[in-house]
């Protein structure tokens, strides 16, 4: 039975310009693609957030030059709570699936470890492409 779940993911950008958000956000969402084997027919919209000190660019223009041009996005900032991670950029992907939340792996790149140190064990070994702009 399909059902609708939640795929989350985080990364941090090495600076607030354009070509850095883009480039943690593709290889933030190729990752949680890779990792779940998600065919994007599957998912039914994808939510970006980013820190406040984040703004150069929209994170969703990321997907968009990976081909994703069919899909709903949103993007927001985060709350900006005192302490908080920096540079940092969530996604949040709604997907039509048959798996269990037990099943679905999310995942945490670079620095967004911290956030959830439980999940980014399972992204170590992923072999990933490297983003490269369109």
């Amino acid at each position: 039975m399909l059902v609708c779940r939640g795929v989350r993911g985080a990364t941090v950008a090495v600076e607030n310009t354009s070509e850095a958000v883009l480039a943690a956000t593709s290889e933030l969402l190729l990752a949680m693609v890779q990792a779940n084997e998600i065919d994007l027919d599957d998912v039914a919209c994808v939510f970006f957030t980013t820190s406040s000190n984040l703004n150069a660019q929209f994170p969703a223009l990321a997907a968009r030059q990976l081909g994703w041009t069919d899909l709903a996005m949103l993007c927001a900032h985060e709350m900006d709570v005192p302490g908080s991670l920096s540079m940092c950029i969530r996604v949040l992907m709604l997907w039509n699936t048959s798996r269990k939340p037990s099943e679905i792996i999310h995942c945490y790149l670079g620095d967004a470890a911290k956030l959830r140190p439980e999940r980014a064990q399972s992204t170590a070994l992923l072999n990933m492409p490297t983003w490269q702009p369109a």
